[in-house]
């Protein structure tokens, strides 16, 4: 009797033990996310400015991983990417469209099945969709933008009260708070942990440790900083002037109140005095540029921080790794700034995820991938049921070098606020060609005015015109790609249930200037 009591417990010892051992083969997940950290700006995408960064701990991700070089956005705007990234969905499915949209806690989120499906997960860092996060085990949250330096978080038990101040720069606070968080969480259980820095959002501050990054050197400026727009390029919009951030920074140089009301722009006063035109907008150009990479540089270290500390817990091997940022941005292209629209600098999100079990070191993707897919990917690794109301396809065997045969030739573009200088739109990516069209009267600007926009489509081939310099739309050449390409728009437009039917004015517009 007692040899049969012995042999069943045995049997149960090693079940239990079996079933830590499948628990714990599945991979943990460290996704990082910054925001505006645009390609650029990371060295591994190569351009200008490659040999100016500060990034080995990207590059080390880089030549252990896989890099994606067609990673796009749906809605290069930090609120609605955020949402979709969670979610699974485009905007205008899970409504939030643009920053002033809020994600409520009952709405489903990729978190909340990794949480039921038996992994341990955690928020710590920039979350900026106003209400409470839900589906995390553990979260602390930078409440709206957040500050650079000793940021206030929120967690579930202060959150009433505003949160409390940690002290030093956001980006060292973030990392810190969620190695601690990896290191006391349970683990008989994989992880899902999301460490969101604020930076490189404006107004670009950075540590003491990386203030003579760049200091005495000027930075290569792109050759379209002096762009003057349609009678040049042929496009249809003004954009974001960079003179618009020169603007900013004179107005915080003059006086002393913060930036906005609560943080001001690095190494002011910015002189400009007895400067024309073209010498200011340099000026400004070297500035922002060298503190936008100043401050990524202050996340590539705390990227290297959270794969040193992976490395010393025998974590690195059985955990995937991925950094991306929110959108891409522009750094003086165009002569602008900020994001927003379908072009690359904005509509590309860099990408590079690490995991040795599966992914060949040092490869790179050319897939279109959207990311509204970054769920899919998380529930693939988690092996458990994606679900059917969310929209992303994973993206697991296209890292693997097994691209299906059937993956989309198109990605799908709506940014959904309007202003004249930045009109609503929507349009389509291929690996070659992109089609926008401006219907320009999607939402009241700031004070309630929606004009219609002048000009309506635009047209890039991205082999020959790479930095979308000319707008194609008019040449005869691209007739049949552009009407092929209108159809895609209102195929995907129709298969993603993007339909603009509680707008009827959109629809007018569509109507009287789609043949245009």
């Amino acid at each position: 009797m007692r040899t049969i009591k012995n042999i069943l417990l045995f049997a149960l010892i090693a079940m239990s033990i079996q079933g830590c051992k499948t628990e714990n083969e599945r991979p943990n997940i460290l996704f990082i996310l910054s925001d505006d950290h645009t390609s650029q700006a990371w060295g591994i995408y190569g351009g200008i400015l490659e040999d100016y960064v500060h990034t080995p701990s990207i590059s080390k991700l880089a030549d252990e991983g896989c890099v994606l070089d067609n990673c796009l956005v749906s809605n290069s705007i930090c609120v609605p990417s955020r949402a979709t990234i969670l979610t699974g969905q485009y905007s205008h499915i899970n409504g939030v469209k643009n920053l002033w949209n809020r994600l409520m806690p009952e709405q489903d989120n990729i978190a909340k099945h990794l949480q039921t499906g038996g992994y341990q997960t955690a928020l710590i860092g920039k979350w900026h969709l106003k209400e409470k996060p839900s589906g995390f085990d553990h979260y602390c949250v930078l409440p709206g933008q957040g500050v650079y330096w000793n940021p206030v978080m929120k967690t579930e038990e202060n959150w009433a009260e505003g949160g409390i101040s940690y002290e030093g720069f956001s980006t060292d606070v973030i990392a810190d708070m969620t190695i601690n968080w990896i290191e006391q969480r349970d683990k008989t259980k994989p992880f899902y942990a999301m460490c969101h820095f604020k930076a490189t959002h404006e107004p670009f501050d950075y540590p003491e440790r990386h203030k003579n990054l760049n200091a005495d050197i000027d930075l290569p400026m792109p050759t379209s900083l002096f762009d003057t727009g349609e009678e040049t390029t042929g496009r249809v919009f003004k954009g974001q002037s960079i003179d618009n951030l020169k603007k900013r920074y004179l107005k915080a140089s003059a006086d002393s109140a913060n930036w906005r009301g609560h943080q001001r722009y690095p190494d002011l006063p910015l002189v400009l005095d007895g400067l024309n035109d073209h010498d200011a907008r340099v000026k400004t150009y070297q500035k922002f540029v060298k503190d936008f990479i100043r401050c990524g540089a202050a996340i590539d270290d705390n990227i290297g921080k959270l794969l040193d500390y992976l490395e010393e817990a025998g974590l690195d091997e059985n955990t995937v790794v991925i950094y991306t940022a929110d959108q891409g941005y522009f750094l003086g292209e165009h002569g602008w700034f900020d994001k927003r629209m379908i072009y690359e600098e904005s509509a590309h999100m860099p990408f590079v995820i690490r995991y040795p079990k599966e992914i060949k070191a040092g490869s790179r993707n050319n897939n279109l991938i959207e990311n509204v897919d970054f769920s899919a990917l998380f529930a693939d690794y988690a092996n458990i049921t994606y679900p059917e109301t969310m929209q992303g396809v994973s993206f697991r065997e296209n890292l693997k070098g097994k691209t299906p045969n059937d993956w989309r030739d198109y990605s799908y573009y709506r940014y959904w606020e309007h202003s004249p200088d930045r009109p609503g739109h929507f349009g389509i990516r291929g690996n070659q060609y992109k089609l926008a069209f401006y219907y320009g009267n999607g939402l009241a600007d700031k004070e309630g005015i929606v004009p219609e926009n002048k000009g309506f489509w635009e047209f890039f081939d991205l082999s020959n015109d790479p930095d979308e310099f000319h707008n194609g739309y008019g040449n005869p050449k691209y007739a049949e790609i552009i009407a092929k390409m209108k159809r895609e728009i209102l195929r995907q437009r129709d298969v993603l249930g993007d339909s603009d039917q509680d707008n009827p004015e959109i629809l007018r517009i569509i109507e009287k200037h789609w043949t245009d």
